[in-house]
């Protein structure tokens, strides 16, 4: 007679409630920061100070629940020590947390720069390059948490591998230089801050991928990914 799986006991129940607890809450502040992105692109797009002023409200949500969920995993590394594929889940649920945290952050700095938005408005060249730039970037951290709220490996690979702002480096580059007028420096610079920002929320995106797909596939090779 075949006998099937013996049932986890309540120990590993309770255990095992915690990690899916875990995982939607990352979930949750995968929304959040989710939304501030949408904030970002829209301010981006159109000076719209109050919801800047929003924005960074919001930001603090972000770090606040950052900050509990990465306690809650050091708890959980120090009272169960888990092993495995667990161990895998509770790390790459930190790293996660911190790529989510650092994609706020740099949403946050766009942001920011509400007060000179005119000056980069009336760039059009560069300027249609950053609202480009701000849409991929938004789209890759959008599949990158439906990586990991769907465990999709050809999702979180694609994320991963993908460059896609390596499409606008040549054309804003030579864009940025062109920049000329009264306030030509400050214009630049403060362009030239939100295109990075938005490069590095991709760059970000990409090492979420390749976590989630480390974390799917236990191969560490795939970690090489995140050291940018």
């Amino acid at each position: 007679m075949t006998m099937g799986p013996e049932p986890e006991g309540p120990v590993r129940q309770a255990f095992t409630s915690e990690l899916d607890q875990l995982r939607l809450q990352v979930e949750v502040m995968g929304v959040r920061v989710d939304e501030n992105l949408e904030r970002m692109r829209e301010v981006l797009s159109t000076g719209d100070e109050a919801l800047a002023r929003t924005a960074v409200a919001a930001d603090d949500v972000i770090d606040a629940m950052n900050v509990s969920l990465t306690e809650r995993c050091h708890d959980l590394l120090l009272r169960e020590a888990p092993v495995a594929g667990d161990l895998r889940f509770v790390l790459s649920v930190l790293r996660v947390l911190a790529e989510l945290e650092r994609i706020g952050d740099l949403a946050l700095r766009v942001v920011k720069l509400v007060p000179d938005w005119a000056l980069m408005r009336d760039q059009p060249a560069t300027f249609d390059i950053l609202l480009s730039m701000a849409d991929t970037a938004v789209e890759q951290v959008r599949a990158a948490l439906r990586a990991w709220s769907t465990r999709d490996l050809s999702i979180a690979a694609a994320v991963a591998d993908e460059r896609p702002m390596e499409i606008y480096a040549e054309r804003f580059s030579r864009d940025l230089l062109g920049i000329d007028g009264p306030e030509a420096v400050t214009a630049a610079v403060r362009t030239l801050v939100a295109g990075r920002s938005l490069d590095r929320i991709a760059d970000h995106a990409a090492v979420i991928g390749a976590r989630v797909r480390y974390m799917l596939t236990g191969d560490s090779v795939h970690l090489t990914s995140e050291i940018r």
